[in-house]
């Protein structure tokens, strides 16, 4: 079994902002998501848990 990666809040809020933020210039999200973890070195999965969390955290 894989040992999971903690990611710090400051990447955490990096991502979900990036994906807020730049999210409407891809075709679709999964694009979105692929180009975002690309420059951010975590995977899309790992994304797509982290955005929600950060809505969440933000009261958004």
């Amino acid at each position: 079994m894989k040992e999971q990666i903690r990611y710090s809040p400051q990447i955490r809020e990096r991502a979900a902002r990036l994906m807020h933020g730049h999210q409407g210039e891809y075709e679709s999200q999964g694009m979105a998501m692929v180009s975002i973890t690309a420059k951010n070195g975590c995977t899309p999965e790992t994304l797509r848990t982290l955005v929600p969390q950060s809505k969440t955290a933000q009261g958004i």
